[in-house]
This record gives structure tokens, C-alpha cells and sequence, in this order.
């Protein structure tokens, strides 16, 4: 059950809101960085506090895509590099960390940097943060002194029924967990295949990717992160020239490829985009192309790593 009190805070005036509730004043929708930014992160602090709250999980964790539609330009590690290593361990769905660092996080939602996910305790306490620097907060307490206090700091806590960012119980479109039937599954196909590969999808729009054979499933599979979602697509074919020529005469395509010391990367990339590809990938061991339209993306298989009880808890 979502929090029964939910509080829209923003540095918007209702006073400058026209009939259909769209803000007219003049408060830019870009983070300040400063004084006001501040204000937003001691209003959430209040809350929590307010709420007996001091760690919360991240949920549905996501990074800048191909597209970025914040409103500040992104920047190299999404705004988290002062939070999690380069490679985002410990920036996953579930993961619990203390109300500094989802502070740090919020600001980071804040300025647009790249990085978003929603904060949870439980049934206790919600932090969603939306366009245009819009911050929900939603807590099983009426908080009246952290309404009081955000006030005070020149902000406009308004009470809502709901976040519009709330997440929806029927929101997974994975619900397959990536338990032993399905790892079953992914031998036999490896039997006859004899290489497959597997997208390791650990937050929304960052991958890594994984060729698998019989010999590195296990090790493969030990090494994938929490709640990651699984994509197993047939293996990448070591002619890659028959990989580019089979490329689409237009529209976007992502493909795949491995170099000669093992790594694999993916890019995407459009007919515009062909002759420097083949440049790029002539030494290439191994490549391929996968559609990116959904109605043209048929995997393999495609599971969700459930937690140790066996339970599916992440969105995909």
C-alpha cells in the first residue's frame, strides 16, 4: 500500500499557477546547485526524520539512455560518481543505503544529471522526484512539523492523493524468474548452439553482455548483479562481415560485437552510421545485430534474477 500522506514540494508559488494548474512565475526549471537545491534536500530530511526514517531502498534504478530528456546536459557517471564506482555496484534495485546518500541521490534527480530511481522504506516513506524539479514525498504520517519546516524554507508542500511516479502493481512486463528451470533451459540451448548471448540488463539503459558457453555459464552466472533482468539472445557469428552486410537499409539498429580481448560492447547506430562502424569493428572476433523495435526483438529467453528466497521483486 502506498503512504496514506503524500505532499507535492516545490519551489513553484500556487499563486502563479493559471486554471489548469500549469506554473506562469518565474522560477527557472533548472537546479540552482545552491541555496535552493538545498532547501529541497533539508525539506526530504525533515520528512524522513519526521517519518522515523533513516535508510531507504532504491527502486527501479535507471541511467541516461540514447536519449537524454533531462534539462541540464548530462554528465560522465549520471550525476552518481561521488556515490557508486564506475561500473554502479551497489546502484541496483533493493539496494538499502543510508538518508546521506539518498539525500545525494535526490540531488542528483534534482539537477538532471542522468541518474533515476525511486526511494522507498517500505509501506513508511516514498522520495519521487519528477519534471522540472517537482519532489514528491509521501509518509504513513501527517509530518505537519516537515510541512512546517519545508515553509520555512521557502518551498510550497501542497497535499495530493497520490505520486503521479507512484509505482503500479501490475508494472513488471518480466515476471519469469531466472530460477533453475531457467538456467535448465539455458543449457540445452547451449548444447546445440554452443555460444548464446546473454544482456545483462542491471539498471534501465546499462547493460553488460556476456557470451556463454558451456564451460562460462557457471562463472557467468556467479558474477551477474542483483535483480538483473536477463536477455538471452543466439550467440554473436565470428563472420562479421556477414554481420554488417546484414544490416538494415535504414533506421536505428543496435549491434553487438566482441574484440579481440574478450570485451563485448554494443552501440546504436543508423544507416548514417555504417562506414564508421565497419572501420571500427575490422578486427572485431565476433558481432551481431538485434533489432530495436519491440515488436521485432524476440529473445531467446528472458528472465528476471529473483532475490535468495526465490521471489521476483524488481520492475522490468
Amino acid at each position: 500500500m502506498p503512504p496514506s500522506f503524500v505532499h507535492r514540494i516545490t519551489k513553484y508559488d500556487p499563486a502563479d499557477r493559471d486554471e489548469h494548474g500549469h506554473y506562469c512565475g518565474a522560477e527557472d526549471a533548472v537546479s540552482d546547485h545552491g541555496p535552493v537545491e538545498a532547501a529541497y534536500l533539508a525539506a526530504v530530511a525533515a520528512f524522513a526524520e519526521a517519518s522515523g526514517v533513516v535508510r531507504l531502498q532504491i527502486r527501479e534504478p535507471g541511467v541516461t539512455g540514447v536519449v537524454h530528456f533531462g534539462a541540464e546536459p548530462p554528465v560522465d557517471g549520471h550525476g552518481l560518481g561521488r556515490l557508486f564506482p564506475p561500473d554502479l555496484t551497489g546502484y541496483h534495485d533493493g539496494a538499502e543505503v543510508s538518508l546521506p546518500v539518498a539525500l545525494e541521490l535526490v540531488r542528483a534527480m534534482l539537477r538532471d544529471q542522468g541518474a533515476w530511481c525511486r526511494l522507498e522504506a517500505g509501506d513508511a516513506f516514498t522520495v519521487h522526484v519528477g519534471w522540472d524539479q517537482y519532489v514528491y514525498v509521501g509518509s504513513a504520517l501527517p509530518c505537519a512539523d516537515a510541512v512546517a519546516r519545508a515553509r520555512e524554507l521557502g518551498l510550497f508542500p501542497e497535499p495530493l492523493t497520490a505520486s503521479p511516479y507512484a509505482a503500479e502493481s501490475d508494472e513488471a512486463e518480466v515476471t519469469e524468474p531466472a530460477d533453475e528451470p531457467f538456467w535448465t533451459r539455458v543449457r540445452t540451448a547451449l548444447a546445440s548452439r554452443r555460444t548464446l548471448l546473454l544482456e545483462e540488463t542491471f539498471v534501465r539503459n546499462a547493460s553488460r553482455w556476456h557470451r556463454l558457453t558451456p564451460e562460462n555459464l557457471d562463472e557467468v552466472r556467479t558474477g551477474l548483479g542483483p535483480r538483473a533482468l536477463l536477455t538471452v539472445w543466439p550467440g554473436l557469428t565470428p563472420d562479421v562481415g556477414a554481420a554488417l552486410a546484414a544490416l538494415p537499409e535504414e533506421g536505428p539498429v543496435e549491434f553487438v560485437w566482441q574484440a579481440q580481448d574478450g570485451t563485448i560492447t554494443h552501440a546504436i547506430v543508423d544507416d548514417s552510421e555504417y562506414r564508421e562502424l565497419a572501420a571500427h569493428v575490422a578486427d572485431a572476433r565476433a558481432a551481431s545485430a538485434l533489432p530495436l523495435h519491440l515488436d521485432a526483438r524476440h529473445p531467446l529467453l528472458c528472465a528476471v534474477l529473483p532475490d535468495s528466497d526465490g521471489v521476483v521483486r524488481s520492475r522490468w
